[in-house]
């Protein structure tokens, strides 16, 4: 269960304010997957990161019970001059997971070979994506939150993340954000539409897509 108690968040941008939420109380249903979709620059990420905990809203509290992963791909909780294998073996420490069993998986799935042992502020960006989604998908989760990391690596790897993302969330929810229409169909079931410091549930994607479009053709 995730629960927005009284949740607001702003942004100073260059004199101006950036309005994310304002005084959120909302419960997310815990059943279904569900798409965050909004405008570029709406907050959707923001959203995600204060779900996950990496970021502290203004005022108000965010519950979780169960275990949230953070945002799939982002690369922002690994230190920079730590290998990929001990960020990975620190990761496991943290959510309580077995470290070699862990690294076992990072070192088969993200296909960094001696890159595994090589400081992360190396890496490419590609390659920081391939250790994160390693990562969260070593370790289970009760809700996956996932910003446009399907589009990892070349077409091969895709898929591979592909199948094992599939295989979680047999198990686990999703909060998802991406671009592609198809993919927020393929995996969700609801939707919410983020505007202005407001989010509306829709119960079905479509519906959710739909509302968005008129949103943004208006």
């Amino acid at each position: 269960m995730i629960e927005f108690r009284h949740v607001s968040k702003r942004y100073q941008l260059s004199g101006s304010v950036k309005t994310i939420l304002t005084d959120l109380n909302f419960r997310l249903p815990k059943d279904r997957n569900l798409a965050l979709i909004g405008r570029n620059g709406a907050g959707k990420s923001t959203i995600l990161r204060m779900i996950s905990g990496t970021l502290r809203p203004d005022s108000g509290v965010i519950v979780r019970e169960g275990r949230v992963s953070w945002p799939m791909g982002f690369a922002g909780g690994f230190h920079p001059a730590l290998t990929g294998r001990q960020n990975a073996r620190f990761v496991a420490r943290i959510y309580g997971t077995d470290t070699d069993d862990l690294v076992r998986f990072v070192e088969e799935f993200a296909e960094l070979g001696p890159f595994l042992d090589m400081p992360v502020q190396t890496y490419s960006s590609g390659m920081k994506a391939r250790l994160a989604f390693g990562v969260s998908l070593a370790a289970q989760f009760d809700c996956y939150l996932v910003d446009e990391i399907t589009a990892v690596g070349d077409a091969v790897f895709r898929q591979k993340c592909q199948r094992a993302f599939t295989e979680k969330l047999a198990k686990s929810q999703v909060i998802m954000v991406s671009h592609s229409e198809a993919t927020l169909r393929e995996y969700c079931q609801s939707a919410l539409v983020l505007e202005a410091g407001t989010m509306r549930y829709f119960d079905n994607i479509d519906d959710g897509i739909a509302a968005y479009r008129t949103l943004i053709a208006a």
